[in-house]
């Protein structure tokens, strides 16, 4: 073995024989967990730096948070909030409340009628008169009545009650409070208000002498009166409208006339002294006061037509016509409807020519007039007003219309015609054909129970009394006691009810005294119907002075009214000469009656014939365009043509017939004949 080999087993042997360390013996503890040991297992050195930059920031929020609140106001110290919600003191106004309403629904008794009455007598019977002042009354008791349960109610509270002092509790009848003084109330136009009146108080027309005098003229000439009298028109019963226009339109002028007669030269009296119109404006007052009539007056007229007061409510003569197959109301409902409001139009035109006071009396070529156009506010009202009250008291006729065109509107379209003819190409029996014609005869049925039950009753009798007599007539009589008795029948039917009367005529026996007191009743109605022709005799003689083509529908009235007089003359005529038979008198003859049944046929027919060509003229222009025929009107203005020269003629032939005077007075007729013939010519034109 060499050298080599026994260094390295020498080396490794002494690597072998190292020295270890001790064996050291744990302690018996040493599983068990101890506080010092918990420290240390659970100590992080990053958790503590975190700690450290979170307080760091928080530091310097603070620190930021408060150098922005010593930059800011202060804020207010908290309020001193009582101990409890509801303080004494609120208690006690809220028990006082409950209490009152306690008290105040306690029976009261109201106030005695007597009271009433008596404050009712101190009033003035003139302002107690009129439909409105009843409800004022009315009103005036409740408000009486009212104030005096209160006053009893909050006597009762202060007699039971004590209020509490508490400051927001309502007054109890003491003493108003006081206006607070400094508080200035000024509104932006009390400058204005202010300059107007230092204006007006400056330059007072009122106090001046002569304007004095003409308010107190305008005063007592306007103050109780209108231009129109509206009392009479609904006594006068149904009027044609154009009538009433008319006569309010006579009225108007009348009126004005009187007032541009009376009224206006005792103002010009006034101001005829040149130092009466230094200063002052007298116009102004004139126009006040002429407008403040105007308006009055088409108040007064709109007040016919108020719902709640119908008793002045005019009566419109309507009547339903039927005209080249259409039936329709004459004048029709929007005809009716202008009419009314055209009356509206003609009283403000009343008074639109009144001279100024300076215009008058220097007498200059152009005069100034006043300003007395009602305003446009006050125009507007009363045509709205005005329109629906016609609407509403037409709503009726428009409903009798509809029924009309409803019910038989089918005799009119041709479809009545269709049905007869297919009808009459058909085969029905005696029955079907009875039917259709009791159909045709009597368009509306009205049954009346008890009336149609005895009438049917008498028909059943007499119809099988006549099948009786008809089948003992036709029975052939086999012997000769059977023809007998047949005559015998026949005679019997034939005569017994003829004998009957004629018995009781001839055992009927009439008294001195009972004879007496029908001749007396028989010379007063003989006198009575002698008084009554004369009457018709001057009626008939004012015809002759008709002469107004806008009253013409009103003559029209007139002649079929005299008419209907004289129909009941002639009735009565009759009656007298059979009561002159059975007294065996002689019997009276009324010549004057057979002269009045001829003079009025003229007339009559005149006023038709205007009165249609007056409907046809204003069908005519007014109607629709699409609606006219040229070759029917053409016709129809020839015929007009034709027909006005009859009455002409036939006046000028009883101007021959009579006696000529010697100064020839103009006829009223035969002006309105010209008048006529020279519109139809016109309209040719």
């Amino acid at each position: 073995m060499s050298d080599a080999n026994k260094a390295a087993i020498a080396a490794e042997k002494e690597a072998l024989n190292l020295k270890l360390s001790p064996i050291v013996h744990l302690p018996e503890n040493i599983g068990v967990d101890t506080p010092t040991q918990s420290k240390l297992l659970k100590y992080r050195r990053s958790k503590e730096q975190q700690q450290k930059i979170n307080q760091l920031v928080i530091d310097g929020a603070k620190r930021n948070l408060d150098r922005t609140l010593d930059k800011r106001t202060p804020l207010l110290p908290q309020p001193d909030y009582p101990q409890t919600m509801t303080s004494e003191m609120k208690k006690k106004g809220f028990n006082y409340i409950y209490m009152k309403q306690c008290v105040e629904s306690s029976p009261i008794v109201p106030i005695q009628q007597e009271w009433l009455d008596h404050m009712l007598r101190l009033i003035p019977e003139s302002l107690k008169e009129g439909k409105e002042r009843e409800e004022l009354l009315e009103s005036l008791i409740n408000e009486v009545s009212s104030d005096f349960e209160n006053s009893m109610k909050r006597y009762l509270v202060q007699s039971v009650l004590v209020k509490p002092p508490v400051k927001w509790l309502e007054d109890e009848g003491g003493p108003l409070p006081e206006s607070p003084v400094g508080l200035d109330y000024s509104n932006p136009w009390r400058s204005s208000y202010v300059q107007a009146r230092n204006q007006i108080f400056s330059n007072l027309y009122i106090v001046h002498p002569t304007m004095k005098m003409l308010l107190d003229l305008g005063y007592t000439t306007f103050a109780d009166t209108v231009l129109l009298d509206f009392t009479g028109i609904r006594a006068k019963g149904p009027i044609d409208c154009e009538s009433l226009k008319t006569d309010l339109s006579i009225q108007a002028r009348k009126a004005e006339e009187k007032i541009m007669n009376t009224w206006y030269p005792k103002v010009i009296n006034l101001f005829t002294k040149k130092e009466a119109l230094e200063g002052v404006k007298p116009e102004n007052w004139m126009h006040f006061i002429l407008k403040d009539l105007l308006r009055r007056t088409v108040e007064g007229f709109v007040k016919l037509f108020d719902p709640k007061d119908q008793e002045r409510l005019p009566i419109f003569k309507m009547e339903l016509t039927f005209d080249d197959d259409k039936m329709e109301f004459y004048p029709t409902f929007q005809d009716l409807e202008d009419n009314v409001l055209s009356l509206v139009e003609r009283i403000a035109e009343a008074l639109q020519n009144v001279q100024t006071i300076p215009s008058w009396l220097s007498g200059t070529s152009t005069p100034v007039n006043l300003d007395t156009e009602l305003p446009e506010h006050v125009l507007h009202w009363a045509v709205d007003t005005l329109k629906a009250a016609v609407h509403r008291n037409l709503e009726g006729a428009r409903k009798h219309y509809e029924t009309y065109v409803e019910k038989y509107n089918w005799l009119l379209d041709g479809t009545a015609v269709e049905n007869i003819e297919t009808f009459q190409t058909e085969d029905h029996t005696f029955d079907e054909y009875t039917e259709v014609s009791g159909n045709s005869v009597f368009i509306n049925w009205i049954h009346y129970p008890m009336v149609r039950g005895w009438i049917v009753k008498i028909e059943d009798s007499i119809c099988s009394e006549f099948e009786a007599i008809k089948e003992h007539a036709l029975k052939v009589p086999e012997t000769t006691e059977e023809m007998m008795d047949l005559i015998s029948y026949v005679e019997k039917a034939r005569t017994t009810g003829i004998e009957e009367h004629c018995f009781i005529l001839r055992s009927f026996y009439f008294s001195d005294g009972f004879m007496i007191i029908h001749k007396n009743e028989l010379m007063a109605k003989r006198e009575k119907l002698i008084l009554e022709i004369e009457k018709e005799s001057r009626r008939m003689e004012e015809f002759t002075e008709f002469a107004e083509l806008e009253r013409m529908q009103q003559y029209v009235t007139d002649v079929r009214q005299l008419q209907k007089r004289i129909q009941e003359s002639e009735e009565a005529v009759q009656f007298i000469n059979k009561e002159e038979e059975l007294f065996k008198w002689e019997l009276t003859k009324y010549p004057e009656l057979d002269k009045l049944k001829v003079n009025i046929e003229p007339y009559q027919k005149f006023f038709n014939f205007v009165l249609k060509w007056q409907r046809s003229e204003k069908r005519w222009m007014d109607g629709g365009f699409l609606d006219l025929n040229g070759e029917s009107m053409e016709a129809d203005v020839e015929e007009f043509s034709r027909e006005i020269l009859r009455p002409k003629e036939r006046i000028a032939r009883k101007k021959k017939e009579e006696k000529i005077e010697e100064e020839p007075k103009e006829n009223p007729t035969l002006t309105m004949c010209s008048t006529v013939m020279e519109q139809i010519k016109a309209f040719r034109v």
